[in-house]
């Protein structure tokens, strides 16, 4: 498959696109990531979500560090063609760097933020830093 299909894609002023994570088989949103030309163009090639980090200014393989790779099953492009959807598998069931199942595990209530998700599991368990 050529490069081609990436011309389609609307991208922001610097490059990018936003990208929703979605699970497949529960349709339950894991995360909100942003992607470049060629961390899209890997996501496809590879079959595992690969992310722009904008922190890191670097490419992120999804899971790199923590092993919580997501395997893609499927991308599409909205109807704008300025956001992208990714079903994804998610391996060992954590998205979030916070050792939860998603990053979206704050609900607003009346009297402000309340954190309905419980950790699955310690982040400096996940993450070995040195």
């Amino acid at each position: 498959m050529s490069d081609t299909w990436l011309d389609k894609v609307h991208w922001t002023p610097d490059g990018l696109v936003p990208v929703i994570a979605q699970e497949a088989g529960t349709n339950k949103v894991l995360m909100f990531a942003w992607m470049n030309r060629e961390s899209l163009r890997l996501t496809a090639e590879t079959g595992q979500a690969v992310y722009w980090s904008r922190s890191r200014n670097r490419l992120w393989h999804k899971g790199e560090e923590s092993g919580h790779v997501q395997k893609v099953h499927e991308i599409r492009l909205d109807c704008d063609e300025d956001v992208i959807l990714i079903l994804v598998e998610q391996v060992g069931g954590i998205a979030c760097h916070t050792g939860r199942h998603n990053c979206f595990f704050q609900k607003l209530e009346q009297d402000g933020w309340v954190t309905d998700q419980a950790i699955i599991k310690n982040p400096e368990d996940i993450y070995h830093h040195e």
